[in-house]
């Protein structure tokens, strides 16, 4: 499995001969170049998740891919003309020989006054490779046997004691930071300190793409 991040939540993910990128939000740059991908996958409708103005461009260049999304977000992307198709918790598509599995439903809490809405993790796997666990917005979901985790590590809904007991309820062995985009390089080190030496996650750091 290869990744590379493109800032915030948005990782282009390798694994066999598949291409997923996933969550190509307003936050994160360069993704909007990529060619020959095979799938598009979005957790949630927000736009740190998901960009609008970028996502057309980036389809019309990769054509026959697949987009799928959080079954509220596919929707809305229908309704703005974009070939979307959900993807409900507890459902899987397969692909180039890799499959990307839903799992929870709802976005984390950002406070009581806020609404919550869909928001799907994604299990990344294939034949012979380390399955990738890229949470969206969410705690909720702890799904077995995740070989390396994607740590949303600063949000509006995220506090650290809250991250570290996910890192060690998921248990994965391997781990990379996302959801950094609020983060200065300082305080990006400080949440992952508490990533590595509370949560026990063996967490590699981006220096281009990443082999695992």
């Amino acid at each position: 499995m290869r990744l590379t991040h493109f800032g915030h939540s948005c990782l282009l993910v390798e694994t066999g001969a598949a291409r997923v990128l996933v969550d190509p939000g307003t936050f994160s740059h360069g993704f909007e170049e990529l060619e020959d991908l095979d799938a598009v996958v979005v957790t949630h409708a927000h736009p740190d998740h998901v960009d609008l103005e970028r996502l057309p461009t980036l389809l019309e260049a990769n054509d026959g891919v697949l987009l799928r999304a959080e079954p509220s977000t596919a929707a809305s992307l229908a309704e703005s003309g974009l070939p979307a198709e959900p993807l409900h918790p507890g459902e899987s598509v397969a692909f180039a020989g890799a499959r990307v599995a839903a799992v929870g439903g709802r976005h984390a809490l950002i406070h009581a006054d806020v609404a919550r809405i869909g928001n799907v993790g994604l299990l990344v796997s294939a034949e012979g490779e380390p399955t990738l666990f890229h949470p969206g917005d969410a705690y909720e979901a702890v799904p077995s046997g995740v070989d390396v985790l994607a740590v949303p590590v600063n949000a509006p809904w995220a506090a650290s004691k809250e991250t570290v007991d996910f890192v060690r309820a998921v248990g994965a062995p391997v781990g990379v930071l996302i959801h950094d985009g609020l983060l200065s390089a300082p305080g990006r080190a400080v949440y992952g300190g508490h990533v590595r030496t509370l949560g026990g996650l063996d967490v590699r750091e981006f220096e281009g793409p990443l082999e695992l």
